[in-house]
C-alpha cells in the first residue's frame, strides 16, 4: 500500500511516496503543480495521503488529493499516543507536530532535542516519557541575513553557500557571513548544551534545508556523537499519521 505525503514550508515543498515505512520516491519542488500529483498518483497507485501546510494558499493541492486517494486532513489534534502539553495547540506548527509524531514512532524511548534548520531554526524536545512540552522558535540562518540588511542602512544582502567554511571576518561581507554563520552555530551547540543537562542520552535529530551545513559544523564538536541527520522527519511523521488513521479506521 503506498502513502503520498507532502510538507509544504514556506520556501519548498517536500513529496515523498511510502511503501509502508520506505520511501521510494521522494521529490523537492519550489512550486508543486497538480498534474504532478496526478501523475504519482497514477504511477505508484497511491491509496492515501497527508499534507502538512505552512501556508494558506494551496488548496488546489488538496483538492487534488481529496479526488484521487483516501486524503487524511492533518491537524494537531490527531494524537499517536504523545502526552501533549502544549498550551495553544491552535498556534502550534504541522511541520513541528509532524516530527515530534516521527520522532516518537522511530525513535521510541528515546531523549529527542530535533533542531529544524529551515526558514526559522526550531527545536522541539520529546522526552523519553512520551512528553512534548514544546520548545523554541528562532530566526533561520537566511531571514538573519536579510534583517542585516534591511534594518540597517548601509549593510549589504550577502550570499551564502551551505557548502563554504565560514570565513574571518576581514571585510564587510565576510563580516557578516561570520557573525551569522558562527552565531547559529553557537546557538545550536548552547541549545543542545542545556538540553543535555536535564535529558540523560539525548539524540539530536537535525532536519530541514540548512540542516547538511548544521551536520557539518558540528561534526567535530562534543555533540557529535548525539546528532542523527534526519531529512524526511516531517515526512516520516505524516506518513505515521496515515498509519494510524488506518489502524483506528478498521
Amino acid at each position: 500500500m503506498h502513502n503520498l505525503v507532502i510538507d509544504i514550508g514556506n520556501t519548498n515543498s517536500k513529496l515523498a511516496v511510502f511503501n509502508e515505512k520506505a520511501i521510494v520516491y521522494y521529490q523537492v519542488f519550489k512550486d508543486l503543480v497538480p498534474a504532478e500529483l496526478i501523475r504519482l498518483i497514477k504511477e505508484y497507485n497511491v491509496i492515501n495521503s497527508s499534507v502538512s501546510i505552512v501556508r494558506e494558499d494551496l488548496q488546489e493541492v488538496i483538492d487534488v488529493l481529496e479526488s484521487n486517494t483516501n486524503y487524511i486532513p492533518f491537524s494537531t489534534n490527531i494524537n499517536t499516543g504523545i502526552k501533549n502539553y502544549y498550551k495553544t495547540l491552535s498556534t502550534l506548527g504541522l511541520d513541528r507536530w509532524a516530527k515530534v509524531i516521527a520522532a516518537n514512532s522511530c525513535y521510541t524511548g528515546r531523549n529527542c532535542l530535533m533542531i529544524d534548520s529551515g526558514t526559522c531554526i526550531t527545536y522541539d524536545l520529546l522526552n523519553s516519557s512520551k512528553e512534548y512540552y514544546g520548545g523554541s522558535i528562532s530566526l533561520g540562518i537566511d531571514m538573519r541575513f536579510k534583517a542585516l540588511h534591511h534594518f540597517t542602512d548601509r549593510l549589504p544582502l550577502v550570499n551564502w553557500e551551505p557548502e563554504a567554511e565560514i570565513p574571518n571576518g576581514t571585510d564587510t561581507s565576510s563580516a557578516i557571513k561570520n557573525g551569522v554563520l558562527q552565531g547559529v552555530i553557537n546557538e545550536v551547540e548552547g541549545f543542545i548544551s542545556s538540553y543535555n543537562k536535564e535529558n540523560i542520552g539525548l539524540t539530536v535529530l537535525l532536519t530541514g534545508g540548512n540542516a547538511a551545513f548544521l551536520l557539518e559544523q558540528l561534526k567535530n564538536s562534543i555533540f557529535a556523537p548525539q546528532i542523527i541527520h534526519d531529512p524526511y522527519l516531517v515526512l516520516k511523521g505524516l506518513n505515521e499519521v496515515i498509519a494510524f488513521e488506518y489502524v483506528q479506521k478498521n
